[in-house]
Protein backbone atom coordinates (compact mmCIF):
# COMPACT_ATOMS: atom_id res chain seq x y z
CA UNK A 1 0.00 0.00 0.00
CA UNK A 2 1.37 3.41 -0.89
CA UNK A 3 1.92 6.02 1.80
CA UNK A 4 -0.89 8.15 0.36
CA UNK A 5 -3.46 5.36 0.26
CA UNK A 6 -6.19 5.63 2.90
CA UNK A 7 -6.16 3.07 5.69
CA UNK A 8 -8.90 0.43 5.42
CA UNK A 9 -11.79 0.91 7.86
CA UNK A 10 -10.57 4.30 9.18
CA UNK A 11 -11.73 4.95 12.72
CA UNK A 12 -13.17 1.47 13.24
CA UNK A 13 -13.62 1.02 17.00
CA UNK A 14 -11.82 -1.98 18.43
CA UNK A 15 -12.02 -3.12 22.06
CA UNK A 16 -8.86 -4.95 23.17
CA UNK A 17 -9.34 -6.96 26.38
CA UNK A 18 -5.85 -8.05 27.44
CA UNK A 19 -4.39 -8.21 30.96
CA UNK A 20 -0.76 -8.00 29.77
CA UNK A 21 -0.50 -4.21 29.76
CA UNK A 22 2.76 -4.10 27.83
CA UNK A 23 1.43 -6.36 25.07
CA UNK A 24 -1.86 -4.44 25.00
CA UNK A 25 -0.02 -1.15 24.54
CA UNK A 26 2.20 -2.56 21.78
CA UNK A 27 -0.78 -3.96 19.89
CA UNK A 28 -2.86 -0.82 20.43
CA UNK A 29 -0.04 1.38 19.13
CA UNK A 30 0.45 -0.78 16.05
CA UNK A 31 -3.25 -1.12 15.24
CA UNK A 32 -3.78 2.57 15.98
CA UNK A 33 -0.96 3.54 13.61
CA UNK A 34 -2.87 1.64 10.93
CA UNK A 35 -6.05 3.63 11.22
CA UNK A 36 -7.98 1.80 13.96
CA UNK A 37 -9.36 3.35 17.13
CA UNK A 38 -8.25 0.96 19.87
CA UNK A 39 -9.48 1.02 23.47
CA UNK A 40 -7.73 -1.23 26.02
CA UNK A 41 -9.26 -2.96 29.04
CA UNK A 42 -7.23 -5.20 31.34
CA UNK A 43 -9.93 -6.96 33.38
CA UNK A 44 -12.47 -9.50 32.17
CA UNK A 45 -15.51 -8.16 34.01
CA UNK A 46 -14.79 -4.61 32.86
CA UNK A 47 -14.19 -5.86 29.32
CA UNK A 48 -17.55 -7.60 29.26
CA UNK A 49 -19.30 -4.50 30.58
CA UNK A 50 -17.61 -2.25 28.00
CA UNK A 51 -18.35 -4.69 25.17
CA UNK A 52 -22.06 -4.61 26.06
CA UNK A 53 -22.45 -0.92 26.79
CA UNK A 54 -20.62 0.74 23.88
CA UNK A 55 -20.74 0.41 20.09
CA UNK A 56 -17.75 -1.57 18.78
CA UNK A 57 -16.82 -2.82 15.36
CA UNK A 58 -14.73 -5.70 16.74
CA UNK A 59 -13.50 -7.16 20.05
CA UNK A 60 -10.06 -8.74 20.48
CA UNK A 61 -10.33 -10.92 23.56
CA UNK A 62 -7.64 -12.66 25.62
CA UNK A 63 -8.58 -16.08 27.00
CA UNK A 64 -6.86 -15.86 30.38
CA UNK A 65 -8.19 -12.77 32.17
CA UNK A 66 -8.70 -11.71 35.80
CA UNK A 67 -12.29 -11.21 36.93
CA UNK A 68 -13.90 -13.19 34.10
CA UNK A 69 -12.13 -15.43 31.60
CA UNK A 70 -12.34 -14.79 27.88
CA UNK A 71 -14.36 -17.89 27.02
CA UNK A 72 -17.04 -16.90 29.55
CA UNK A 73 -17.17 -13.42 28.05
CA UNK A 74 -17.41 -14.95 24.56
CA UNK A 75 -20.31 -17.17 25.62
CA UNK A 76 -22.25 -14.29 27.16
CA UNK A 77 -21.65 -11.94 24.25
CA UNK A 78 -22.74 -14.60 21.77
CA UNK A 79 -26.05 -14.88 23.60
CA UNK A 80 -26.63 -11.18 23.00
CA UNK A 81 -24.77 -10.11 19.89
CA UNK A 82 -23.17 -11.06 16.57
CA UNK A 83 -20.32 -8.63 17.18
CA UNK A 84 -17.12 -9.93 15.51
CA UNK A 85 -14.79 -11.45 18.13
CA UNK A 86 -11.17 -12.49 17.70
CA UNK A 87 -9.65 -14.55 20.51
CA UNK A 88 -6.00 -14.34 21.61
CA UNK A 89 -4.41 -17.01 23.77
CA UNK A 90 -1.04 -17.98 25.17
CA UNK A 91 -2.17 -21.60 24.76
CA UNK A 92 -2.38 -22.13 21.04
CA UNK A 93 -3.12 -25.87 20.93
CA UNK A 94 -5.68 -27.23 18.49
CA UNK A 95 -8.14 -28.28 21.23
CA UNK A 96 -8.11 -24.78 22.74
CA UNK A 97 -8.62 -23.25 19.32
CA UNK A 98 -11.50 -25.53 18.42
CA UNK A 99 -13.11 -24.87 21.81
CA UNK A 100 -13.01 -21.14 21.12
CA UNK A 101 -14.38 -21.49 17.60
CA UNK A 102 -17.16 -23.76 18.82
CA UNK A 103 -18.00 -21.09 21.38
CA UNK A 104 -18.65 -18.61 18.58
CA UNK A 105 -15.30 -16.87 18.05
CA UNK A 106 -14.84 -15.59 14.50
CA UNK A 107 -11.09 -16.17 14.64
CA UNK A 108 -8.58 -17.52 17.13
CA UNK A 109 -4.88 -16.67 17.25
CA UNK A 110 -1.93 -17.43 19.54
CA UNK A 111 -0.24 -14.49 21.24
CA UNK A 112 2.90 -15.36 19.33
CA UNK A 113 1.21 -14.10 16.16
CA UNK A 114 2.93 -11.14 14.54
CA UNK A 115 1.27 -7.74 14.81
CA UNK A 116 1.15 -7.66 11.02
CA UNK A 117 -0.87 -10.88 10.80
CA UNK A 118 -3.15 -9.74 13.61
CA UNK A 119 -3.84 -6.56 11.64
CA UNK A 120 -4.61 -8.63 8.54
CA UNK A 121 -7.05 -10.82 10.47
CA UNK A 122 -8.70 -7.78 12.07
CA UNK A 123 -9.10 -6.13 8.67
CA UNK A 124 -10.57 -9.34 7.24
CA UNK A 125 -13.18 -9.52 10.02
CA UNK A 126 -14.06 -5.84 9.63
CA UNK A 127 -14.29 -6.21 5.87
CA UNK A 128 -16.59 -9.20 6.22
CA UNK A 129 -18.81 -7.69 8.92
CA UNK A 130 -19.22 -4.35 7.18
CA UNK A 131 -19.00 -5.24 3.53
CA UNK A 132 -21.74 -4.35 1.12
CA UNK A 133 -23.16 -7.13 -1.02
CA UNK A 134 -21.39 -7.84 -4.30
CA UNK A 135 -22.83 -5.94 -7.22
CA UNK A 136 -23.93 -9.11 -8.96
CA UNK A 137 -25.37 -10.69 -5.82
CA UNK A 138 -29.14 -10.59 -5.25
CA UNK A 139 -30.46 -8.66 -2.28
CA UNK A 140 -31.98 -11.84 -0.87
CA UNK A 141 -31.55 -15.56 -1.41
CA UNK A 142 -34.19 -18.16 -0.62
CA UNK A 143 -33.43 -21.85 -0.26
CA UNK A 144 -36.36 -23.85 1.06
CA UNK A 145 -37.48 -22.21 4.31
CA UNK A 146 -34.25 -20.21 4.58
CA UNK A 147 -34.16 -16.57 3.55
CA UNK A 148 -30.83 -14.74 3.50
CA UNK A 149 -30.95 -10.94 3.40
CA UNK A 150 -27.55 -10.14 1.91
CA UNK A 151 -27.59 -6.42 2.61
CA UNK A 152 -28.71 -6.77 6.23
CA UNK A 153 -26.57 -9.90 6.68
CA UNK A 154 -29.45 -11.67 8.39
CA UNK A 155 -31.05 -15.09 8.02
CA UNK A 156 -34.58 -16.26 8.70
CA UNK A 157 -35.64 -19.88 8.99
CA UNK A 158 -39.38 -20.37 8.51
CA UNK A 159 -39.83 -16.71 9.40
CA UNK A 160 -37.72 -16.87 12.56
CA UNK A 161 -34.45 -14.95 12.64
CA UNK A 162 -31.31 -16.96 13.36
CA UNK A 163 -28.49 -15.55 15.50
CA UNK A 164 -25.47 -16.30 13.31
CA UNK A 165 -21.92 -15.06 13.73
CA UNK A 166 -20.37 -13.16 10.78
CA UNK A 167 -18.39 -16.27 9.80
CA UNK A 168 -21.46 -18.50 9.95
CA UNK A 169 -23.41 -16.06 7.79
CA UNK A 170 -20.61 -16.00 5.21
CA UNK A 171 -20.45 -19.78 5.10
CA UNK A 172 -24.21 -20.11 4.67
CA UNK A 173 -24.18 -17.40 1.99
CA UNK A 174 -21.39 -19.16 0.11
CA UNK A 175 -23.31 -22.43 0.23
CA UNK A 176 -26.58 -20.75 -0.75
CA UNK A 177 -25.00 -19.06 -3.74
CA UNK A 178 -23.89 -22.51 -4.93
CA UNK A 179 -26.86 -24.49 -3.65
CA UNK A 180 -26.91 -28.05 -4.89
CA UNK A 181 -23.19 -27.86 -5.74
CA UNK A 182 -20.25 -28.88 -3.60
CA UNK A 183 -18.14 -26.16 -1.98
CA UNK A 184 -14.66 -27.34 -1.02
CA UNK A 185 -13.15 -26.34 2.30
CA UNK A 186 -10.62 -24.29 0.35
CA UNK A 187 -13.40 -22.29 -1.33
CA UNK A 188 -15.19 -21.76 1.96
CA UNK A 189 -12.01 -20.61 3.70
CA UNK A 190 -11.25 -18.14 0.93
CA UNK A 191 -14.70 -16.59 1.17
CA UNK A 192 -15.26 -16.82 4.90
CA UNK A 193 -11.83 -16.00 6.29
CA UNK A 194 -10.02 -14.09 3.57
CA UNK A 195 -6.90 -16.20 3.79
CA UNK A 196 -5.42 -19.25 2.11
CA UNK A 197 -6.18 -22.81 3.15
CA UNK A 198 -3.24 -24.16 5.12
CA UNK A 199 -3.99 -27.86 4.75
CA UNK A 200 -4.62 -28.57 8.43
CA UNK A 201 -7.13 -25.89 9.35
CA UNK A 202 -10.24 -27.49 10.91
CA UNK A 203 -12.02 -24.23 11.67
CA UNK A 204 -14.39 -24.54 8.69
CA UNK A 205 -15.60 -27.89 10.05
CA UNK A 206 -16.11 -26.34 13.49
CA UNK A 207 -18.11 -23.41 12.08
CA UNK A 208 -20.18 -25.74 9.89
CA UNK A 209 -20.98 -27.87 12.97
CA UNK A 210 -22.12 -24.75 14.83
CA UNK A 211 -24.18 -23.61 11.84
CA UNK A 212 -25.85 -27.02 11.67
CA UNK A 213 -26.78 -26.81 15.35
CA UNK A 214 -28.42 -23.43 14.83
CA UNK A 215 -30.31 -24.75 11.81
CA UNK A 216 -31.41 -27.82 13.80
CA UNK A 217 -29.80 -29.97 11.12
CA UNK A 218 -28.82 -33.60 11.67
CA UNK A 219 -25.54 -34.32 9.84
CA UNK A 220 -26.50 -37.99 9.55
CA UNK A 221 -29.78 -37.12 7.83
CA UNK A 222 -29.22 -33.54 6.67
CA UNK A 223 -32.09 -31.35 5.61
CA UNK A 224 -29.81 -28.39 4.87
CA UNK A 225 -26.05 -29.00 4.81
CA UNK A 226 -24.69 -32.24 3.42
CA UNK A 227 -21.11 -33.43 3.86
CA UNK A 228 -19.54 -34.79 0.68
CA UNK A 229 -16.67 -36.98 1.80
CA UNK A 230 -13.20 -35.72 0.76
CA UNK A 231 -14.85 -32.95 -1.27
CA UNK A 232 -16.55 -30.47 1.07
CA UNK A 233 -20.12 -29.38 1.79
CA UNK A 234 -23.24 -28.51 -0.16
CA UNK A 235 -26.49 -26.81 0.71
CA UNK A 236 -29.32 -29.11 -0.29
CA UNK A 237 -31.49 -27.64 -3.04
CA UNK A 238 -35.12 -28.57 -2.17
CA UNK A 239 -36.20 -27.90 -5.75
CA UNK A 240 -33.85 -30.62 -6.97
CA UNK A 241 -34.80 -33.14 -4.28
Amino acid sequence: MSASAPAPHPGARLLLVEDDRKLARLLADYLGSNGLSVHCVHDGAEGYARARSEPWDLVVLDVMLPGMDGLSILQRLREESNLPILMLTARGGESERIHGLEGGADDYLPKTVSARELLARVRALLRRAGSAPLAEAPKALEVGDLRLDVGARSVQQAGQRLALTPVEFDLLLALAQRRGRVCSREQLLEQARDRSFDGIDRSIDVHIASLRRKLGDDPKQPHYIRTVRTAGYLLVDPEAA
